[in-house]
């Protein structure tokens, strides 16, 4: 039965995609109508030094420190839906992620608005424009390019995969990996999550879209703020919440075990109150692989479909899908700036009317 719903949905989906790539090409070409735009900063907090500013002779003594906090670009389209989109970055990134596709088309930020939705892209605190960190970080410059492109599926280096949804063309790849930035100061859950929430409580109801490690943060996000009503996770890769005394075993694989995390039973429930959708692309083994690049997909893939399985049994609305299962093939770890980003796209606008957040 279930093979048979996927055969369908595919299907339609391909029928859809075909109709919308049409009016995509076109769309991409006419103007974006933009009502509003701006920038803010939001959340943080204000570190304080003892003593007397003296101007004349200025020390810390008596000075502040505004850090923490997450950067904030906004647009609000001419004739703007009821929900906005909020779209945080994953491990390595900022809000690049969602603009311009390394190999120069339209990414979900444009997509989204010529769509007529309400789109605001957020660094997280320490990373990119949010850069002022409360703590000490030193930045080493090792290489490590050539293991991302392991880790986020374009292939096994030097060579690309098999049918990649990604050009393969030198300026492309050199796009791509300029777009990463380091953290200024370490990966602190509970900042980012104060920051994703006082920006809820900013702009009041939305969905929330994430990426790989925003993944986990996304859901302490709408445990926290109930201005959260929907989720949009792509590819999340940690911090899956279970209630406590349900977690599953760790999941074993080459690159290292995978194990969940714990909240009290109330806050779990939280999570049975909203849609959340989430999405993996192509190139991830059905069975332990010494490719560790693509081992620990397998293991997120299998735990999303037990977290799934968890916040259902309590009345919940998670659903998982694999994209090469429903026909798009060629994912990688950013299914959203890929070759078939439109197709993508539409999967997730198919999924927000359906919930009536559109």
């Amino acid at each position: 039965m279930r093979t048979k719903a996927i055969q369908f949905l595919s299907l339609i989906g391909l029928i859809v995609f075909s109709n919308t790539n049409i009016q995509a090409q076109k769309n991409a070409k006419e103007p974006l109508m933009i009502a509003e735009q701006g920038s803010f900063a939001v959340g943080g907090t204000v570190l304080k030094s003892p003593g007397t500013f003296n101007p004349q002779k200025p020390t810390a003594e008596g000075q502040t420190f505004r850090g923490d906090h997450a950067y904030v670009f906004y647009q609000i389209p001419v004739k703007a839906r009821k929900y906005p989109l909020v779209m945080w970055h994953g491990i390595g990134q900022f809000s690049k992620t969602w603009e311009t596709t390394p190999d120069g088309r339209e990414g979900f930020q444009n997509i989204f608005l010529r769509r007529n939705f309400p789109v605001y892209i957020m660094d997280q605190p320490r990373r990119g424009n949010a850069g002022r960190s409360t703590v000490a970080s030193t930045i080493e410059p090792t290489p490590d390019e050539q293991n991302w492109f392991n880790v986020f599926r374009v292939g096994m280096w030097p060579k690309y995969y098999e049918g990649v949804q990604f050009a393969k063309d030198s300026a492309t790849l050199n796009q791509y990996f300029r777009s990463m930035t380091p953290n200024i100061g370490t990966i602190d859950i509970k900042v980012n999550v104060d920051a994703a929430s006082a920006l809820f409580k900013k702009i009041g109801a939305g969905v929330l879209v994430t990426h790989s490690h925003s993944g986990g943060m996304g859901w302490l996000t709408a445990i926290k703020n109930q201005n959260v009503k929907g989720i949009v996770s792509y590819e999340p890769g940690s911090g899956f919440v279970f209630p406590e005394g349900e977690l599953p075993k760790p999941i074993a694989s080459s690159a290292g075990a995978l194990e969940a995390s714990s909240v009290s039973k109330e806050d779990f429930i939280k999570l049975t109150n909203i849609p959340i959708i989430i999405y993996y692309g192509d190139n991830i083994p059905e069975k332990y692989s010494e490719n560790s690049g693509a081992d620990g997909w397998r293991a997120r893939l299998q735990m999303a479909r037990l977290w799934r399985d968890a916040v259902n049994k309590y009345g919940g609305d998670v659903t998982v899908v694999h994209l090469p299962e429903i026909g798009l093939k060629g994912n990688t770890h950013f299914p959203f700036s890929d070759l078939n980003n439109i197709q993508v796209a539409d999967l997730m606008s198919q999924w927000l009317k359906a919930k009536k957040l559109d």
